[in-house]
């Protein structure tokens, strides 16, 4: 049934991309085509084929390795405040996000070096060659595999301010279909499975594409050239120990910023959740909560995608508060789900069926959530002061492309578990 459903999903999705595009007569269907075998051929190389799984896993296994290096600065300034790990919120305040620090830190070193230029580069080009899209949205899409969605338009930068409307949603709903590699770290540390979380990051680039050029068709000729070597030089770091500094204090901001944002959503979820409950115990109804009322039209949508109808309450609640809120909510309650091994890695899932939790993991992988609107607003609107009430008035829209990238991916994974390709 959920191998049915995943095909229906992928229809379904693709559906209400036309339906609420603005420019239905421009679609260029070999973007949107290509875009989405590129998608499925990804997700069933790394997902489903035995080599493309060893590939996935030892990337995953290098990465969280990687990350566990971390713990040499972390237990320096923090161990002796780690010795419970019965306070899973302390733990992961304590001990998953100040990974987020290093991490930001090393992708910083990565770049002033022009290790990431060269990834950036090369997957950027391949997007351009294989979808016909220009190099500006191109480059920026590759960007967002590493980085978040106000840095990953730093790369092209220069030609925010002339890109065409196409071109400049393209680069929002790239940002809002993605996560920055350094957060990968922070959800990791909740028990997410690392191979679905890689293989999420890396399908949100022709996702996000995807539909981009099906919400909002190119319909001018772009002006715009990304050249090698034009970069902003005037801000770079002067050497190897400024680009980690920098990147540290990057770092720091967006471990704040996380905190903060938890800290304020969760807090407002359940004074909402106890008025909810309050009022429902008026009718004897104590499940009601916000959980419950998001659930209600997601469940629908994540039985489409492939969820099993058991699961679908819990994985549309989940789906609707990463929306009102965001990932990391979402994340959160995921984690709820998932045995832990040592060191805090996925072992397995429990209290929902394994495709579930895969479906979730890759659904929300993604940043597209109303608050990023005010994010795109403030990031692209500093880069390009002209642009900012187009951003403003695309808002709505990329959220809508970025969650509906998210869910394709989703959908795809779902569809090589059923195959047989589930952990």
């Amino acid at each position: 049934m959920s191998l049915i459903m995943s095909l229906v999903g992928i229809v379904v999705l693709l559906a209400i991309g036309f339906l609420l595009s603005k420019h239905k007569k421009h679609i260029n269907y070999r973007t949107v085509l290509v875009a989405l075998l590129i998608q499925v051929l990804f997700g069933g190389f790394v997902l489903y084929v035995p080599i493309g799984q060893q590939i996935l896993f030892a990337v995953s296994e290098g990465f969280v390795k990687l990350l566990g290096y971390s713990s040499e600065g972390i237990n320096f300034l923090l161990g002796f405040w780690l010795t419970d790990a019965s306070n899973v919120g302390f733990v992961f305040a304590f001990k998953a996000l100040p990974v987020i620090i290093y991490l930001a830190s090393l992708i910083s070193v990565l770049y002033y070096l022009g290790v990431m230029k060269i990834i950036i580069r090369a997957i950027g080009g391949g997007l351009k060659f294989l979808l016909g899209t220009s190099e500006t949205e191109s480059l920026s899409a590759a960007a967002n595999i590493f980085v978040g969605q106000t840095e990953a338009p730093l790369t092209v930068k220069p030609y925010i301010a002339k890109m065409t409307e196409s071109e400049l949603f393209a680069v929002m709903v790239g940002g809002l279909a993605s996560v920055a590699g350094s957060v990968l770290a922070g959800y990791i540390g909740m028990g997410i499975p690392a191979p679905y979380l890689i293989a999420a990051s890396f399908m949100s680039a022709p996702g996000g594409l995807l539909f981009a050029k099906l919400l909002i068709p190119e319909t001018e000729k772009s002006v715009t050239f990304a050249k090698d070597g034009e970069t902003d030089k005037d801000d770079a770091p002067a050497n190897v120990l400024e680009a980690a500094a920098r990147g540290a204090s990057d770092g720091m901001f967006l471990v704040l910023n996380v905190g903060a944002m938890l800290l304020a959503f969760l807090s407002i979820i359940a004074l909402i959740n106890g008025i909810l409950g309050w009022f429902g115990g008026l009718f004897n109804f104590n499940e009601l909560s916000l959980t419950w009322l998001v659930s209600i039209p997601f469940r629908y949508l994540a039985f489409l995608i492939g969820v099993p109808w058991q699961d679908a309450t819990i994985a549309g609640g989940m789906i609707g508060i990463k929306l009102i809120t965001n990932e990391f909510v979402g994340y959160l309650e995921l984690s709820k789900y998932v045995v832990q091994g040592e060191g805090g890695i996925f072992s397995a899932w429990q209290g929902i069926q394994p495709i579930t939790g895969t479906i979730l993991s890759f659904a929300l992988c993604g940043f597209a959530n109303l608050s990023s609107i005010a994010i795109l607003i403030g990031g692209l609107g500093v880069m390009a002061p002209s642009r900012r009430a187009d951003v403003a008035r695309l808002g709505v829209y990329a959220v809508i492309g970025g969650c509906l990238s998210n869910l394709m991916s989703a959908t795809i994974a779902g569809f090589y578990f059923s195959l047989g390709a589930g952990a």
